[in-house]
């Protein structure tokens, strides 16, 4: 193993001794000196995270995002009923979201209230979409 090697191997078990907040400071250091960002650095790291995990079973989602996809022309009056229950909003203003669609009706809800709301809306005969947080 050569010295450079060598030298490589001494700082990677030096830097998996730190803490996060050490590592944060290393990085905020190494931006300055340097004059770079390590802004994609980050994303790639978390994302390696998961995959390191790998024997772990994924988490189900318990939060939903909750997007209205389309309304056929003839079942429009049934979803703006269901969109203005749900949402709260006013007439012009259901008419307008469901015209509008696609369009989210709930940011973050519970599975339970996701699953309520996807079935008020298909009462009405509109379709949506249930994307887990």
């Amino acid at each position: 193993m050569s010295t450079q090697e060598q030298t490589i191997e001494k700082l990677v078990e030096e830097l998996s001794k730190l803490s996060v907040l050490d590592m944060s400071k290393l990085k905020s250091a190494l931006e300055d000196k340097w004059g770079v960002k390590a802004a994609a650095a980050a994303p790639m790291m978390m994302a390696a995270a998961p995959a390191a995990a790998g024997a772990a079973p994924a988490a189900e989602s318990t939060e939903f995002k909750v997007t209205l996809e389309e309304t056929p022309a003839e079942k429009k009056i049934g979803v703006i009923k269901a969109v203005r229950e749900i949402t709260g909003l006013g007439l012009k203003e259901a008419k307008d979201l469901v015209d509008g669609a696609p369009k989210v009706l709930k940011e973050t809800c519970p599975k339970a209230e996701a699953d309520e709301i996807a079935k008020k809306v298909a009462a009405g005969g509109g379709k949506v979409t249930l994307k887990g947080l």
